[in-house]
């Protein structure tokens, strides 16, 4: 059997690895256009911060490992058709191209920075996305040889690589077109992120909501200001254009598979795609959602390697399923951890819920201890059920336990009334006597229509 995998940074190299270690017998070949595989891309700005100075930290396995245990490894190789009648596909290098047989196919594609119609973008050389490990080195590079920079977006990418250049003592714009910054949180969320960080000592950075970046100015192909719809002009020594991601998923809506209404490919259970022997995983596809039901696209690096991991089951014969996602996310800009799970408050609405929030200010440890921080704990839940349908919490770096514990709720579809006598660790040092989870059980027990 020869079974072939197109793309291999995480899920497409989890996959790739998977099926060896299940079928030693079959060929299985990557094809990606990449220049390395299999590396982490969400510790690029950890990398761009100084946290460690070598990229090749960042390698989870090399071409040559791949090699040694039976897997053909094609860098710079570009697939530019897939012929579902003939199980091949179209495979183009700077060379040459050539026709590859397949019996079961992964498409592993991930997905590429989304860039806004900004003028003047692709003149300048010092204009950056972050997504690939050259990224990473040039805009490191560009950081240490500069004194002012200019962040567009403010999403986990954004806020993280200015935790990275303020670091690095630079002073930094961040331009964020929506009236909040990182605005996959609920707005109320938001606001206290915001507080927070602006906080910071030294603080060296400025956040320009509701402004839309819509021109590059520069010269002799260096640009040296960003100009915003209202007419602000920011001046800067480079740009980082971090307005999100979108699905690589051309490739596979050309070949006539069914691209879900997200813009990513529409998978089944087994990663299957509406092609049977076609599989589809990582940031290229959508997934159901645990609490909603409805198709969601959630690009993370955690949900592409289990995605990785039950296609290669699957294309190997062994029926596994994938039930879907909640979006558990983390994230760290400025010693502010900002974590989620599940709908916000304002999905929740938009999908038909009737929803009460409870939202607890504590400190994650007993306030004595001298290491105590502060967080902020917003769990949502359906008000005629009592159903737990997500939660948000920002603070010290306690707050993501409380996320990955509401997860687990969320996973076995618990209600406000069950998870209330939950019996969660105590001691000083990790937790006070009564965690901010069970308050917020308590004051959301008092807004459900069932009583607790």
């Amino acid at each position: 059997m020869n079974i072939v995998i197109i793309g291999g940074v995480a899920a497409g190299a989890k996959a790739a690895a998977k099926i060896r270690r299940l079928l030693p017998d079959a060929k299985v070949e990557i094809y990606t256009d990449d220049t390395h595989v299999s590396y982490s891309s969400c510790g690029l700005p950890y990398f761009i911060e100084g946290n460690f100075i070598d990229y090749k930290s960042l390698l989870v396995r090399s071409v040559e490992e791949f090699k040694a245990s039976g897997i053909d490894v094609y860098l710079q190789s570009r697939v530019e058709k897939i012929l579902i009648p003939q199980q091949q596909i179209l495979v183009a290098t700077a060379t040459d191209a050539k026709l590859v047989h397949y019996d079961k196919l992964i498409i592993a594609t991930g997905a590429r920075p989304y860039i806004p119609n900004i003028v003047g973008y692709g003149n300048f050389d010092n204009v950056y996305t972050l997504r690939k490990i050259e990224d990473g080195i040039m805009i490191r590079e560009k950081m240490l040889q500069s004194k002012h920079a200019v962040i567009i977006g403010s999403g986990f990418i954004g806020l993280e690589l200015l935790e990275a250049f303020v670091k690095n003592g630079l002073e930094v714009d961040l331009i964020e077109k929506f009236d909040r910054i990182i605005p996959s949180f609920d707005s109320d969320m938001s606001e206290i992120i915001r507080n927070r960080l602006e906080e910071y000592h030294p603080k060296k950075f400025n956040f320009h909501t509701s402004e839309i970046a819509s021109e590059l100015i520069g010269t002799d192909r260096t640009v040296t200001a960003v100009k915003t719809l209202s007419g602000k002009v920011f001046s800067t020594d480079f740009v980082v254009i971090a307005s999100g991601i979108v699905p690589n998923s051309e490739i596979a809506k050309d070949a006539g598979i069914v691209i879900g209404d997200t813009g990513a490919i529409r998978v089944n259970k087994l990663m299957q795609t509406s092609v049977p022997n076609i599989y589809a995983c990582g940031d290229c596809c959508e997934e159901k959602h645990l609490i909603s039901g409805n198709y969601v696209w959630v690009p993370l690096g955690s949900t592409a390697n289990k995605e990785g991991r039950c296609a290669a089951l699957n294309a190997a014969g062994i029926y596994t399923e994938f039930e879907g996602v909640l979006g558990s996310s983390v994230t760290r800009c400025l010693n502010t951890t900002m974590s989620m799970t599940g709908l916000t408050e304002e999905e929740a609405n938009k999908y038909g819920y009737t929803t009460v929030s409870a939202t607890v200010s504590k400190t994650d440890q007993v306030a004595y201890m001298p290491e105590a921080g502060d967080i902020t704990l917003k769990v949502i839940a359906d008000k005629v059920t009592g159903l737990l349908l997500g939660g948000q919490a920002v603070g010290a770096i306690g707050a993501d336990k409380r996320i990955n514990t509401l997860a687990t709720a969320l996973l076995a579809h618990l209600t406000v009334q069950e998870f209330k006598s939950n019996d969660l660790t105590y001691s000083p040092p990790y937790s006070p006597t009564i965690d901010p989870l069970l308050d917020a059980m308590n004051i959301l027990c008092s807004k459900i229509s069932r009583p607790c």
